[in-house]
C-alpha cells in the first residue's frame, strides 16, 4: 500500500517563486522589457505611476521568463496595471481578481501570480475574496493601493476613508468605521503582511522584493496619492518637517524607535508594551532600553503585529507603522492541493461522477 503524499514531500522551495522556470545561462532583462506599448492613462501625479516604474525595475530581478508572470486586476485606477506591463495579465472583474488568480496559482505552479487592487475594489465588494485568498495561503503577490477614496467613479468615500471625509457621497462627512488593511490581514491569519508608501522607492523595493520571495500569499498595503479626489491625505509621511514623527519604521530584530534623531541617531520615540497587553508610543528617555520592544516580524503568533498595526492614525495618518509587520512560514492552499491530485490516482469517468450513485425520480403528482 503506498503511503499517501503530505505537503512535506513537495520540494522545500526558499522563494516564492522557486517554482517558475528562470532564465537561461547568460540571458537578461530590463525594465524596458516589462513595459508595453500601452499608453499610461492616469491623471497627472497620480501616485500609481511611482508604482508601476518601481515595478517594472523590480521585475527584471527576479530573473522570471516574462511569459511565466500573471498580473491579474480587478476593477479601479490600480487596476489597469496588466495593461502596462508587457507580461501575461488580466482585467477581470469588480473585486474577484484574488479568486481568479487562486485558481491560476492552482492550476499553473510554473507562474508567479500577482493581484493589483485598489482600497475600494478589495474591501467593500471584494472583501470576502480578500480574506480568504489571504487565511488559504495561496501562492500570490497582492498589491493593494490604497488612496482611501474611489478614484475611478470620480470621488466618493472608500471603504478606508476617515470617519467624517467630506465626499461626493458624503456631503455631511462618512459616518463609517474606516478598515485597516493591515489589521485586517493580521486577523485572517495572512502570512506576510507589510505596508509602504508609493513615493519611497527604496522601501517600496525592498518591500516587495520580499513580498516575492514569500512563499505563500503576501499583502502589501501601498499608500498612493490621488491627487485629483484625495490629495495630501499622506502629507504626514510625507513631508520632510513631520515624517521622522509620523513614520514608525519596523525593522525586523530592531528596536522600534523613530522620531527626531538623538546622539546613537535613532529616534527619541519608541514602541512599549503597556498594561493592557498592546503597545504604545513612549519616550526613549522615560523607559528603560530593555523594555524597548524589538520588532519580530517572524513570530508565529500574529497577536503582537496586530497591535502594532493599530497605531496607524486612521484620521489624517499622523503616524503610521511602515515596513513588513509578518512574515511566516506555513503549508500553501495550491502546494497541498497538487498533493492531493498527485495521490489521487487515475483519472476517474467524468460522466460516471454526474450519473451517480445519488439518483431519484421525480413524479408529476396526479391532480
Amino acid at each position: 500500500m503506498t503511503t499517501p503524499a503530505t505537503v512535506t514531500d513537495l520540494p522545500d522551495p526558499v522563494l516564492g517563486t522557486a517554482l517558475v522556470p528562470t532564465l537561461g545561462e547568460g540571458e537578461s532583462q530590463t525594465g524596458k522589457d516589462f513595459t508595453s506599448d500601452q499608453e499610461v492613462r492616469w491623471c497627472p501625479g497620480c501616485g500609481d505611476y511611482a508604482v508601476l516604474k518601481a515595478v517594472q525595475g523590480f521585475l527584471p530581478g527576479l530573473g522570471l521568463r516574462r511569459e511565466n508572470i500573471v498580473f491579474v486586476s480587478g476593477i479601479g485606477c490600480s487596476s489597469r496595471f496588466p495593461y502596462y506591463l508587457d507580461t501575461y495579465g488580466m482585467h477581470s472583474i469588480h473585486g474577484r481578481a484574488p479568486s481568479i488568480a487562486t485558481g491560476i496559482a492552482t492550476a499553473r505552479e510554473d507562474l508567479s501570480v500577482w493581484v493589483v487592487t485598489g482600497d475600494g475594489d478589495a474591501l467593500s465588494i471584494g472583501g470576502n475574496h480578500l480574506i480568504h485568498a489571504l487565511r488559504r495561503n495561496v501562492n500570490m503577490t497582492i498589491l493593494l493601493f490604497n488612496n482611501r477614496i474611489y478614484g475611478l467613479t470620480k470621488g466618493q468615500y472608500s471603504p478606508t476613508s476617515e470617519t467624517g471625509k467630506v465626499t461626493k457621497s458624503t456631503p455631511m462627512g462618512s459616518v463609517d468605521h474606516p478598515f485597516n488593511p493591515v489589521s485586517l490581514a493580521l486577523g485572517a491569519e495572512a502570512s506576510f503582511v507589510a505596508r509602504t508608501i508609493d513615493s519611497d522607492r527604496k522601501h517600496l523595493t525592498s518591500v516587495l522584493s520580499a513580498a516575492a520571495a514569500h512563499r505563500g500569499t503576501s499583502l502589501v498595503e501601498i499608500y498612493q496619492n490621488c491627487p485629483i479626489f484625495n490629495d495630501g491625505a499622506f502629507d504626514a509621511i510625507k513631508n520632510p518637517d513631520t515624517k521622522a514623527d509620523a513614520i514608525i519604521p519596523l525593522v525586523h530584530g530592531e528596536q522600534i524607535r523613530f522620531g527626531a534623531a538623538q546622539e546613537d541617531g535613532l529616534g527619541h520615540k519608541c514602541l512599549v508594551r503597556d498594561a493592557g497587553g498592546g503597545v504604545r508610543v513612549a519616550e526613549v528617555a522615560g523607559v528603560a532600553a530593555e523594555d524597548i520592544l524589538v520588532h519580530d516580524a517572524h513570530h508565529p503568533d500574529p497577536t503582537r503585529a496586530f497591535a502594532i498595526s493599530r497605531l496607524t492614525d486612521s484620521g489624517y495618518l499622523h503616524q503610521s507603522p511602515i515596513g513588513i509587520f509578518r512574515q511566516v512560514e506555513r503549508p500553501t492552499y495550491d502546494d497541498q492541493a497538487r498533493v492531493q491530485l498527485s495521490t489521487a490516482g487515475e483519472p476517474g469517468d467524468l460522466q460516471a461522477l454526474i450519473d451517480g450513485p445519488d439518483v431519484w425520480t421525480v413524479e408529476e403528482e396526479n391532480r
